[in-house]
């Protein structure tokens, strides 16, 4: 079971964290649907929202939270920073309300742009249905050449979705709740915050373990 994650935080921000590990936890059991290892091994971040429901205000549209984390220089993860995904539903299930969305950065140009805190799949990098299961791990070393991956996962099944459109912006208010005021998606990610609660640091040595196998 995981620790919650400081009193500071906030119990929304808590789920979120939580939530992520479960849906990285259930994807990566899943050998014949999971993201292939060599994908996340040369990502430069990922980015984990769960959750994502029909926006009844924007017709076709969905709506979610989730958590980015980037590589660093040494090749570590960095800790999460809280984002936000608004946009068009395009490749999603018919009929589905929530979906888990999953998006694998493999470019450093997207990386620069989430951080400077919004960022359009398909306009400001290429985005395209990731590859899933050990029969995709062969392809992974040169057939890819989209800048994001995207999956999603709704009743149980795991498959890359088209995503060209949807929005992803900094959550700045999630960002300062858990690791301080004034505190900035670029100083989360540089490691310019205190010690993380153990709650984070679970994700991030979680992500660490898939990227690793």
């Amino acid at each position: 079971m995981l620790g919650c994650l400081t009193a500071s935080a906030g119990e929304k921000e808590n789920k979120r964290v939580n939530d992520a590990v479960v849906v990285m936890d259930e994807i990566m059991r899943m050998p014949e649907q999971s993201i292939p290892t060599k994908l996340l091994r040369d990502a430069r971040a990922i980015a984990i929202i769960p959750n994502v429901v029909k926006a009844g205000f924007v017709i076709g549209g969905r709506a979610g939270k989730g958590v980015v984390m980037v590589r660093t220089e040494d090749g570590t993860w960095s800790n999460p920073s809280f984002i936000k995904l608004a946009g068009a539903s395009v490749g999603f299930q018919a009929g589905v309300q929530s979906t888990d969305v999953v998006l694998v950065f493999r470019s450093q140009r997207g990386v620069a742009t989430i951080v400077n805190g919004k960022f359009t799949l398909g306009a400001d990098a290429s985005v395209a249905a990731g590859p899933v299961g050990r029969t995709a791990a062969a392809s992974t070393d040169g057939d890819l050449k989209a800048e994001i991956y995207s999956y999603s996962r709704a009743r149980g099944l795991f498959a890359g979705v088209a995503l060209d459109g949807a929005v992803i912006s900094i959550d700045n208010r999630a960002n300062q709740a858990v690791y301080g005021r004034n505190t900035t998606a670029r100083a989360i990610i540089e490691g310019r915050v205190g010690r993380p609660d153990d709650s984070i640091v679970d994700l991030r040595d979680r992500l660490e373990e898939y990227s690793a196998r």
